[in-house]
């Protein structure tokens, strides 16, 4: 289609009503957004918004065309430690971006960078979680301030096959292993089952109940425990699933529900966001990890998705199997009168950085240290973790984790 030659608009938008009302609009631009993650939909956003924005905040940064939208920016404007603008979703979402038409790409972006630039004033703008190739990157491009690219998490990833291809990427002797663990659930008796929009709710909650049960009495994500989170996800995931941008999938043995699992998904990518798993599982030596991950590859090989991500995080247990590593990147925009405050924010991640990396090098070489001592062979070199960020729930324990 042969975008309208009209100048494009921007404007800013701080009135939580009329984000709401975006819905449709949003996800029409959503949908003519090739690079667009299931953490850009409206359903997520909005939701967000709901259960952790602070009135006042917000601000969206919309371009139109006439009533269409071609560009969107969701942020919201933080004051301390330095304001800065923010985008949406975090730190529960694993990738941040703008939306850009694919139709009208550059109008589109020098739009959206001017609209952005209005916006910004006194405050930094900081991109945290900008997975390669993101929207954003565009106005990074176009930026004409201050700029800044930063490594930031660590993410691994999977071509977007089914479980019969992923094993290719294995030695015999561990595909044959994983090949035994899947007969395994099958004798077992283990049903995996995609939920309908209209049971999501009740199925969230038992994920909820599952998760808090399977990490009891052991570290987990504080926020996974909170009212706020469960309100977010029982909003948005029950549109989400009706749109097709995720599916919640339960695991059943006999009549009773195991395991529920919530993975997400785009034109281009599916992840596996968040699971709970009855500790039965394990005793019946189940290994949760590869039923998992057989369910959402056989989502990730539909339609046309190039990747499944296994999202923030360089664990142990992910590595088996032999993913590709790639760098979310935080891209920091600022104006002149902002440039103070975009030394001060990459001063300050690459000391943590730095710390980060001290500490990491300590806990390696204890661990060979500790290996040596018990007379063991260093761990191959493509089971070691890289870098990332090390959620306790992410670990690996046992085999069973995401």
């Amino acid at each position: 289609m042969v975008a309208d030659r009209r100048a494009l608009r921007a404007e800013l938008c701080t009135d939580e009503h009329e984000f709401g009302e975006l819905a449709d609009a949003w996800d029409r631009l959503y949908r003519r957004c090739c690079t667009a993650t299931p953490f850009q939909t409206h359903a997520w956003l909005h939701s967000w918004w709901l259960s952790y924005g602070r009135p006042g905040r917000l601000r969206l940064v919309l371009v139109r065309d006439g009533a269409e939208l071609r560009a969107a920016a969701p942020l919201m404007l933080v004051r301390r430690p330095l304001p800065c603008l923010l985008p949406l979703g975090h730190p529960i979402s694993d990738f941040a971006d703008v939306l850009v038409d694919d139709e009208d790409t550059d109008r589109a972006s020098a739009a959206l960078t001017e609209g952005l630039s209005a916006a910004a004033r006194t405050a930094l703008i900081d991109f945290r979680e900008v997975r390669p190739g993101a929207a954003v990157e565009r106005i990074y491009e176009h930026w004409q301030g201050p700029r800044r690219r930063i490594a930031d998490s660590v993410c691994l990833e999977l071509p977007a096959q089914p479980m019969d291809e992923l094993l290719k990427r294995l030695p015999g002797s561990r595909a044959q292993r994983v090949r035994a663990k899947i007969r395994k659930l099958g004798d077992l008796g283990i049903v995996p089952r995609a939920v309908g929009h209209d049971e999501v709710g009740p199925a969230l909650r038992t994920m909820l109940d599952l998760h808090r049960l399977q990490w009891q009495d052991r570290k987990v994500t504080t926020e996974h425990m909170r009212p706020r989170f469960s309100e977010h996800l029982a909003r948005s995931v029950g549109p989400m699933v009706r749109s097709g941008d995720a599916v919640v999938t339960e695991f059943r043995l006999g009549g009773d529900v195991m395991a529920v699992d919530v993975t997400l998904l785009s034109r281009r990518l599916a992840g596996g966001y968040l699971y709970g798993a009855h500790p039965g599982l394990r005793e019946r030596k189940a290994d949760v990890a590869t039923m998992l991950l057989d369910s959402s590859a056989t989502q990730a090989a539909t339609g046309s998705r190039q990747v499944l991500s296994l999202l923030r995080g360089a664990e142990p247990y992910k590595l088996r199997w032999r993913p590709d590593t790639v760098v979310n990147q935080r891209l920091l925009l600022a104006r002149r009168r902002t440039a103070p405050i975009l030394s001060a924010v990459a001063c300050d991640a690459a000391a943590r950085e730095r710390g980060r990396e001290f500490v990491r090098d300590r806990r390696e070489r204890a661990a060979e240290r500790e290996r040596g001592e018990r007379g063991e062979r260093p761990a191959p070199e493509q089971d070691r973790p890289r870098g990332g960020r090390r959620d306790a729930e992410r670990r690996e324990r046992g085999g069973d984790g995401r």
